[in-house]
């Protein structure tokens, strides 16, 4: 596994609710990082805070907007909350890219406004969704 330019192990967290989607997702990203799942919001938010109380953060979240249970703009909203509560620095924080099939932008702005580091449209593209992990220093 390869280590985050911090070096670090990258951790990341899929949230998909989709099959098809998230065996991408992990495909990709299981050369660079340990990989969890979690199929809606709910879970997302879970597993994050399991993962802080456990000073196990995730580096990386690819978070779905349409899920049941917590929606993906719901949970992104909620994860940056616990994030600003638990006093953790904006460069501290876990990167999130919203993966979805909704490309309009209404969508694209609620997810900038609630801090979002990505936005990658579905089908997800393995060069594209690299290319944003090297932007946001996860990988060299």
């Amino acid at each position: 596994m390869a280590q985050r330019l911090s070096g670090q192990p990258l951790r990341a967290l899929v949230v998909e609710d989709d099959f098809t989607s998230c065996l991408l997702l992990q495909q990709i990203l299981k050369r660079f990082a340990e990989v969890r799942i979690a199929v809606d919001g709910r879970e997302a938010v879970d597993a994050a805070l399991v993962a802080w109380d456990a000073r196990l953060p995730y580096h990386l979240i690819c978070l779905d907007i349409m899920m049941p249970t917590l929606d993906g703009q719901a949970a992104l909203a909620e994860l940056r909350a616990h994030e600003k509560r638990l006093g953790i620095e904006p460069e501290h924080q876990a990167a999130i890219i919203m993966t979805t099939t909704l490309d309009d932008l209404h969508q694209v702005k609620m997810a900038v406004d609630n801090l979002c580091s990505g936005y990658l449209t579905k089908p997800i593209d393995k060069g594209a969704f690299l290319a944003m992990m090297r932007k946001l220093e996860l990988i060299a």
